[in-house]
């Protein structure tokens, strides 16, 4: 089995479930496939997928990341508020620290971030779909 099958494998969200794609507009993840995948490679763990607010771009930029900035050169448009975006989990849970966490998809959040953030905690900040 290959790399790519395993990781396909791994698919799963933090409900033991297949992983739901995040966001295709703008096209996140480590992988920008919409799904918030991660490998040995993504160091940074972007497995969250987040709603982001005004007030968590404020903060993300004022922590050093500035998500809300286009780089074309890197294919990136800029974030605005109510775009969906797979963060970092160790970022979430900075900004959680801060009272600054947006709002969590958990059918579009990968398990790995379980690692990082415990279940409970991300229940909390759960958007509800309908």
């Amino acid at each position: 089995m290959n790399r790519m099958q395993i990781e396909m494998d791994e698919s799963i969200n933090v409900y033991g479930r297949k992983l739901a794609p995040c966001s295709t507009r703008p096209a996140t993840g480590f992988f920008r496939d919409g799904c918030c995948n991660t490998c040995a490679e993504d160091v940074g763990l972007h497995t969250v997928c987040v709603e982001v607010t005004s007030t968590f771009l404020e903060y993300s930029r004022f922590a050093g990341n500035d998500l809300s900035t286009p780089h074309p050169e890197f294919s990136f448009p800029g974030l605005k508020e109510g775009d969906r975006w797979c963060l970092c989990a160790a970022r979430w849970l900075e900004a959680y620290e801060n009272q600054m966490a947006p709002r969590v998809f958990l059918d579009n959040t990968h398990f790995r971030t379980l690692e990082i953030i415990p279940l409970a905690l991300l229940e909390e900040f759960a958007v509800t779909v309908n």
